[in-house]
C-alpha cells in the first residue's frame, strides 16, 4: 500500500521548462492509458495521444504550464493559457495563438493530467488552483477547458458547468470530450 501524497500543500508546482517536456510527454500518455479506462477505447485513447495529448510549447514559454511535484516525485501537469486554443499539444493542428482579452474572453485551462500512481490524491486540485489564482491574476474572471471524459467528474466537483459534448476527429478515430466553464472570479 503506498502512503498518500502529503496535505495538498505539500504538493509543488513550478513552471515547466523545455528540458521537462520528454518526461511530461510520457506522464501525459501514461496518464490517458491508465485513467482513461472504462471512459475511451483503447482506439479513442491512442488517437487522441498521437493527435491531441501533448505539451503545448507556447504555454511552456509562457511560463504558464505547470509541472507538480509530490513526494519528490513528477505527480502531474497542467496549465493555463491567455491563448486562443482552447486544447490540444503542438501536434494538434487546430491551434490559434492569438491573444485574449481578460474583459471579455474566458482563460483558457489547458492539458491537465496526472501520474496513474498520484490519482485522486490532491494533484489535480493542487494544479487547477495554482491554475485559477494565475488567470485571476491577469485578470480573467471565466475558465474554460475541454475536459477529457475521466476529467468531467473532477471538473464538475471544482465548480466548472459541461456544455455540450463533441467528437473532435483524431486521425479517422472520433474521441468525445467535454467543453466546460466557470467563473473563476474571486468570492465566486
Amino acid at each position: 500500500m503506498k502512503a498518500p501524497v502529503s496535505p495538498k500543500g505539500m504538493v509543488t508546482l513550478r513552471p515547466a521548462t523545455a528540458a521537462d517536456v520528454p518526461a511530461l510527454e510520457a506522464l501525459i500518455a501514461a496518464s490517458a492509458r491508465a485513467l482513461g479506462v472504462g471512459y475511451y477505447t483503447t482506439a479513442e485513447t491512442e488517437a487522441a495521444i498521437s493527435h491531441v495529448f501533448g505539451v503545448d510549447s507556447a504555454l511552456v514559454v509562457d511560463r504558464s504550464y505547470f509541472v507538480a511535484e509530490a513526494d519528490e516525485a513528477l505527480a502531474g501537469c497542467g496549465g493555463w493559457s491567455a491563448r486562443r486554443t482552447l486544447f490540444g499539444g503542438d501536434r494538434f493542428a487546430a491551434r490559434e495563438d492569438d491573444r485574449l482579452d481578460p474583459a471579455t474572453d474566458a482563460a483558457r485551462i489547458r492539458a491537465f493530467f496526472v501520474a496513474p500512481t498520484f490519482a485522486r490524491r490532491g494533484v489535480g486540485a493542487a494544479l487547477l488552483d495554482g491554475c485559477e489564482a494565475a488567470a485571476r491574476a491577469a485578470g480573467f474572471t471565466t475558465g474554460a477547458l475541454m475536459a477529457t471524459l475521466p476529467g468531467v467528474p473532477f471538473y464538475a466537483a471544482h465548480g466548472y458547468v459541461a456544455g455540450e459534448p463533441i467528437a473532435h476527429d483524431c486521425g479517422g478515430v472520433a474521441v468525445p470530450f467535454m467543453p466546460m466553464t466557470k467563473l473563476i472570479a474571486a468570492g465566486r
